[in-house]
């Protein structure tokens, strides 16, 4: 042999010396292969993840799904291990996904605050968050156990940036079982009630069975119906839920539910249990007097309680256009019964799933003139199996959309629409306006809450 530089390895000169006989190189190979046979599979999955879930972030940044609305998962690069619990357990598509190894947030917009994502990651690198740096979200102040700045008011549901069915029933049940815990150490006061609870959607619905089911004296009052926004939603749109215990009536166990059915469940729900809610009153003061007690005052009378839970919803009232004619008769910001309007030319203004859905459905009745005025050049934020339907009726020429327009005068029959490239005027025998909701600030601050904007902060911060 050669002469062996000064700087080789003692064990790559003891190789050289061994052996080579063909069983010897047999079982590296062997071994070589069988590993080859395990881990190339692997492999092959993960980059066809990762290939997948780089599409989905490039995707959001040009819809907008980048961008989140509330509720969403910021990721700690430095903790995270990249097993991918977190993207499994998410029940929203392409919220989370595997990027370099690493969990990644793809599609923060579409989070809806299920919250699996966090509890599910083994090394804490999730957490949830309202808002960014750049783009913060009102929201009421809280405490961990739902109670607001002022002693014994509280707020429970979507009002609190949670707009999940599942959590806002989750919200009522522990609002209601910290009140009757901290009761028992108070003195009974006669003449007053328990709790007086605001609005009766999912949350204000659970809140008023615990009560009932621990034998408090509590009122319900709803300037509508029981269900709150849900009633808004068009007809047979799905909404999404998680199995739910309610209280006195049983275990909800549907993930997907039509409104409909959704409704009558409500219903069923409350002729079941009893329960007595005082619908059609609406809510006008909630007053916290010298003795620690409330005043609520609403369009039914006076009522007084030792405690108040606001269940009211984020949407509060729907936002306005400001220009005129905006409170004519056939100008509505909600679509009940889509079937009510057939062979009409119908405006809808608005670009979020709401009024993209109401679109929609439009479409589906017969002979009607279906347009959306959106101010952007395109669909933002929302989900996709609407944008794939909504193109799709844009293709079948069944939905007309006028990009880069805003209302600026609703006639009888005729919208004046103004745009940069020029005013233009469409004709329109009904007009319907999804352009959100204004959250009801005016009213939590008579009340005395105040209200943070997050900016990026954690929940419970």
């Amino acid at each position: 042999m050669g002469r062996r530089g000064h700087g080789e390895s003692p064990v790559l000169r003891l190789l050289e010396e061994l052996p080579m006989s063909p069983d010897t190189l047999l079982l590296p190979a062997i071994g070589f292969g069988s590993a080859l046979v395990v881990t190339l599979p692997f492999v092959l999955r993960l980059r066809s993840k990762e290939a997948a879930a780089e599409a989905s972030h490039l995707e959001a940044l040009k819809y907008g799904l980048h961008e989140p609305a509330s509720l969403h998962p910021v990721v700690d690069p430095s903790r995270c291990i990249g097993i991918g619990n977190c993207v499994s357990v998410c029940p929203e598509h392409d919220v989370l996904g595997l990027v370099d190894g690493q969990a990644r947030p793809l599609k923060p917009a579409q989070c809806v605050g299920h919250g699996l994502c966090e509890r599910a990651c083994p090394v804490d690198a999730i957490t949830l968050v309202f808002g960014t740096e750049e783009r913060g979200v009102d929201l009421p102040r809280l405490k961990e156990n739902y109670e607001t700045n002022v002693p014994g008011l509280y707020v429970v549901g979507e009002l609190g940036g949670m707009g999940l069915i599942r959590n806002a029933f989750e919200q009522g049940r522990q609002c209601v079982d910290g009140i009757a815990r901290e009761m028992r150490r108070e003195r009974p006061r006669d003449g007053l009630l328990d709790v007086v609870i605001v609005g009766c959607g999912p949350a204000g619905l659970s809140a008023s069975l615990e009560c009932k089911e621990r034998g408090l004296a509590f009122a319900t009052l709803e300037k509508e119906d029981v269900g709150g926004t849900v009633r808004h939603y068009p007809r047979k749109k799905l909404v999404m839920t998680r199995p739910v215990k309610i209280p006195g009536y049983g275990r909800l166990s549907a993930q997907e539910i039509q409104k409909e059915d959704l409704i009558e469940l409500w219903d069923d729900v409350v002729g079941t249990t009893g329960l007595e809610v005082r619908t059609g009153e609406t809510v006008s003061g909630v007053t916290r007097k010298p003795d620690d007690t409330f005043e609520v005052a609403s369009s039914g009378g006076t009522l007084r309680g030792r405690r108040v839970i606001l269940a009211i919803g984020r949407r509060g009232v729907p936002r306005r256009l400001g220009v005129p004619g905006e409170d004519s008769p056939h100008v509505a910001y909600s679509l009940r019964e889509p079937e009510a309007y057939q062979r009409d030319r119908i405006l809808v203004v608005g670009g979020g799933d709401s009024a993209v859905e109401a679109a929609l459905s439009l479409t589906r009745q017969p002979g009607n003139e279906v347009r959306i005025s959106y101010r952007k050049s395109a669909f933002s934020r929302i989900k996709p199996r609407n944008r794939e339907r909504v193109d799709a009726a844009v293709r079948d020429e069944r939905i007309e959309v006028l990009w880069e327009t805003e209302p600026a005068e609703i006639g009888a029959d005729r919208v004046a629409l103004k745009a940069e490239r020029g005013a233009t005027t469409v004709p329109a025998d009904q007009v319907f306006v999804f352009i959100g909701g204004e959250l009801p600030t005016p009213f939590l601050r008579s009340c005395g809450i105040e209200i943070d904007t997050k900016f990026g902060e954690p929940l419970g911060v």
